[in-house]
């Protein structure tokens, strides 16, 4: 039985060359990943790395590099917002973004919100230009920084600066207290 299988596999190998080399890989680099099969792996690894910068870098409506931003979260009272729109609240800390990406200003402005919030910092301004010389779309940064505060569950409300804090080119932000001033203003209010 195995003379039989031998000559039948004979048979078929008839017409079958030898390979002059047990290489794997293409000497010339042909079958090597391009760069955007590269890219797209990176990329798909970093994706699976935790972010908690959870602001997002989807679409976002553009405004006019002159546009006012103004947002208020509700429950915040009118005569709070109409302070912080008038720039009458001590400026405790600055962020400046201008001239960068979008992805380094996400991530600025992610980070310097938190940290501010901890510290227990409540009054900010952040400097994101007004984009008019921006080519093609003016005004992109100041459009997603305006998209990023209303995401932060700690903003409570945003508007445009005073001329002599920047006016069109910043936005005031007002943040929520954080724990520990919830606590203090509690016992505060407990001993009356």
């Amino acid at each position: 039985m195995q003379d039989e299988d031998l000559e039948l596999f004979l048979q078929e190998m008839a017409g079958v060359k030898r390979l002059k080399a047990d290489a794997l890989a293409d000497p010339n680099g042909e079958h090597q990943p391009s760069l955007a099969q590269l890219a797209r792996r990176q990329a798909a690894e970093q994706e699976m790395e935790y972010d908690p910068n959870y602001l997002s870098m989807e679409y976002v409506d553009l405004v006019k590099p002159d546009e006012v931003l103004a947002y208020k979260k509700d429950g915040v009272q009118e005569g709070v917002y109409r302070n912080l729109r008038l720039g009458k609240y001590q400026l405790e800390a600055t962020q400046m973004l201008l001239g960068k990406g979008l992805v380094e200003a996400r991530a600025a402005l992610f980070q310097f919100v938190h940290e501010c919030h901890q510290r227990g910092i409540r009054t900010l301004l952040v400097h994101h230009g007004m984009g008019k010389e921006s080519k093609p779309h003016p005004a992109i940064l100041k459009s997603y920084c305006f998209k990023w505060l209303q995401q932060i569950p700690e903003v409570l409300a945003c508007h445009t600066a005073q001329k002599q804090h920047g006016g069109y080119a910043a936005t005031y932000i007002l943040l929520q207290k954080n724990a520990d001033q919830k606590r203090e203003n509690r016992e505060r209010h407990q001993k009356r």
